[in-house]
């Protein structure tokens, strides 16, 4: 007991002193701790961004691939008796887009605009028509019939004449129309008066022995 009562006066002169350089540690240990912690949380943050790596990919340009033409249309073959005929004709394909192209026949001559007069006696031919024979015809051995639409007046002459049938290139057409103006005729009557009318004349050319 006597022991323990002789250290507690040194105790109570070290507190103070002890307090003081505990106090000064901590407020020591507390001044290296801001002072070391902004740098380590540096470190930590530069290394951080040290491992981002942003990786930079180049897309390739996109490539237009032409697509190749459609087959062509298999072929049709032609059914014939013809030996001879190659097994692979084919018959061509038929352009309907350049139809107007195509050579077409002309369109019949339309008959000739002659005005219609009605008469009671027709006229009749004072003489006979006797048309020359065209040598280059004759030759050829050509024979045929040529109608002739002519116009005969009021006094029986021959105005106007149209080939309504004929046989061109070889004559007998002018021959024809020629053998008609040369002829008189007596005038078409209504009601007993001389008119003007159109009429056909047939013309026969035959080769007589």
């Amino acid at each position: 007991m006597a022991v323990v009562h002789a250290h507690v006066p040194i105790l109570k002169h070290q507190y103070p002193l002890v307090v003081r350089i505990m106090g000064l540690a901590g407020i020591f240990i507390v001044i290296s701790g801001f002072l070391i912690f902004p740098r380590f949380v540096k470190n930590i943050v530069k290394l951080e961004a040290e491992q981002i790596v942003i990786e930079q990919i180049d897309i390739p340009q996109t490539q237009q691939i032409d697509r190749p033409p459609p087959p062509a249309r298999p072929a049709i073959p032609i059914e014939s008796e013809d030996e001879d005929i190659a097994e692979d004709l084919t018959i061509e394909e038929t352009d309907l887009e350049n139809f107007e192209a195509w050579d077409a026949p002309p369109p019949p001559p339309s008959g000739p605009q002659v005005k219609f007069i009605p008469y009671d006696d027709p006229p009749v031919a004072l003489s006979k028509i006797s048309p020359k024979y065209p040598e280059i015809a004759q030759e050829a051995g050509i024979e045929g019939t040529v109608i002739v639409q002519a116009f005969i007046d009021e006094k029986g002459r021959v105005k106007e004449t149209i080939v309504l049938k004929g046989i061109p290139n070889t004559g007998l057409n002018e021959a024809a129309v020629e053998a008609v103006r040369a002829t008189r005729f007596r005038p078409a009557k209504q009601r007993e008066r001389p008119v003007g009318v159109w009429i056909s004349i047939p013309i026969h050319f035959t080769i007589t022995n």
